[in-house]
């Protein structure tokens, strides 16, 4: 009896150790607080509203009154996510609405972008929060690279397409959410749509480091406007997000109480883009990227203006908004 106890205990103690080592507990987050009314009549477009950061985001917003419209490619699943952030926000609370977006389709950006165009007298923010994550090799309707496709390219032309009404809401914000992991690639512009090798990992972090990049590029563009723009990493969140990595049957279990213990919570993750969307801190600060609600500082590679120049060229071509 001692010596079972006594393994429990080593293999135990093992178990925690390795696990703090995978998974370095991250600082505690605070969670926010702002006066009830503090998005009363400001209108935010969520991008894959319906699950992880992106619902934790659009809920509390809702309790915050804001008008959120949930731009999501499940409807059934945004329709769950809304009854859900509705009961949880009590009786006093803004407006939910629901709009298909596909941003694996730039026909189903351009649809909903004529939508809101026509439907919406303003937009105040918009919170480009959906993503895949090393999901295997596909293409989106167009023959993108998914994770090119979805994570940079589809917001790049959702958010062109609603510039005009943005500055017409001045002062009006744009969130892009962005990963870490950005420092593990690069932008490959002798095969941007990874025809000739597909590696997912690097692929998700080239994709991360084209949403810096596209923040850098946009705020410069955005000078002057009344419109800003910011990146964050939300950090290790759990999320859905990583439902296409392959975790070995019996390794589940581990990981699972790894992320428990050591992975923020959907509504801690929700933190930084609550902060940029609705903190007075940040009124007229743009082209930066925060962590944890503080402006994080970038490796180079993530804030070369020429790089940053020539992805948004190329990536208009792509999407079809110049020859």
């Amino acid at each position: 009896m001692y010596s079972a106890v006594l393994i429990a205990a080593v293999v135990g103690g093992g178990v925690l150790l390795l696990m703090r080592r995978l998974f370095p507990r991250q600082k505690a987050v605070q969670l926010l607080r702002y006066p009830a009314n503090t998005m009363r009549g400001k209108t935010v477009i969520v991008t894959g509203a319906n699950s992880g950061i992106g619902k934790a985001v659009a809920g509390e917003l809702l309790k915050l009154h804001a008008r959120v419209i949930m731009a999501c490619r499940d409807l059934q699943s945004a329709e769950e996510a809304a009854r859900e952030i509705q009961k949880e926000a009590g009786q006093e609370q803004g407006e939910v609405v629901i709009k298909h977006l596909d941003l694996a389709s730039l026909a189903s950006v351009r649809r909903f972008c004529e939508e809101i165009n026509k439907e919406e007298p303003k937009i105040d923010v918009l919170i480009n929060n959906a993503g895949v994550y090393q999901c295997p090799y596909t293409k989106t309707e167009d023959g993108f690279e998914m994770q090119l496709g979805v994570n940079h390219l589809g917001h790049f032309l959702l958010t062109h397409l609603l510039l005009d009404l943005l500055k017409t809401s001045a002062p009006s914000r744009i969130v892009v959410v962005s990963s870490k992991l950005y420092k593990y690639g690069h932008i490959n512009f002798d095969d941007l749509n990874s025809e000739a090798k597909y590696d997912k990992a690097f692929c998700y972090s080239q994709s991360k480091l084209a949403n810096l990049l596209f923040t850098l590029e946009l705020a410069k563009q955005l000078q002057g406007s009344g419109v800003t723009v910011n990146a964050l990493t939300p950090g290790i969140v759990r999320t859905r997000l990583g439902r296409h990595v392959q975790i070995p049957f019996l390794a589940k279990p581990l990981f699972n109480l790894a992320s428990m213990v050591f992975f923020k919570s959907p509504l801690e993750g929700a933190q930084t883009p609550l902060y940029l969307a609705c903190s007075p801190e940040v009124e007229g600060v743009s082209g930066k990227c925060f962590a944890n609600c503080e402006e994080e500082e970038l490796m180079a590679k993530a804030v070369d203006e020429q790089a940053a120049k020539k992805l948004w060229d190329i990536s208009r071509r792509m999407v079809g908004l110049s020859d």
